[in-house]
């Protein structure tokens, strides 16, 4: 079955309460909508959002089965396959997740997940505490930092941007564009948390 936005929002709030994390959840969705629309994809973009905004639906609860639980969670919910898979799939090579990421949405949902934290994380330290006068410039200082945002792994930015056969620069780029098109977005879903 396919989710209605209203359908997956329920689903994401039934397991996760914590502002931060349906901050997160609302951020990804906001950006894979963007690049649904941006890559070609736009008559798939409800998918490409309902896919963000699930992808760390166990996340808050169970922490240790990240990726696994989600499978359980989204197939008792009646997701369709491919949701399921995409999910699962954002986590490979850092949880349980066995399957690794194939179709370009996959890719870019890997690639942009923790990129989208990073950049959160660097609006905050801004005077704005805004994306809309970041640079790029700005966001590969704090990329090539270790010690910000230490929790946002540079080596799955990396590799995402490896799978999807674009420069380092290019995911940065596109990512922090999204983040800037969807801000207002964003802070108005965020408004309530």
């Amino acid at each position: 079955m396919e989710f209605t936005r209203e359908q997956a929002v329920a689903l994401l709030k039934e397991y996760n309460q914590e502002p931060f994390h349906l901050r997160h959840a609302f951020t990804v969705e906001a950006v894979m909508d963007w690049y649904a629309h941006e890559l070609g994809y736009g008559d798939e973009a409800l998918f490409w959002s309902n896919v963000g905004l699930l992808h760390d639906i166990d996340f808050e609860r169970w922490p240790e089965e990240h990726c696994v639980k989600a499978r359980e969670l989204l197939e008792a919910a009646g997701a369709e396959p491919a949701l399921v898979r995409a999910v699962v799939c954002h986590g490979w090579g850092l949880t349980g997740a066995d399957a690794a990421p194939e179709h370009e949405m996959e890719k870019v949902l890997f690639a942009s997940d923790e990129l989208t934290g990073l950049i959160g994380a660097a609006a905050l330290m801004r005077p704005s505490r805004s994306v809309q006068d970041m640079e790029l410039s700005s966001l590969k200082k704090k990329f090539k930092d270790k010690k910000f945002a230490a929790g946002c792994s540079r080596d799955v930015i990396r590799q995402g941007a490896e799978l999807l056969g674009w420069e380092l620069d290019t995911l940065l780029d596109r990512t922090l564009q999204a983040m800037k098109a969807r801000e207002a977005h964003i802070e108005a879903l965020c408004a309530g948390l």
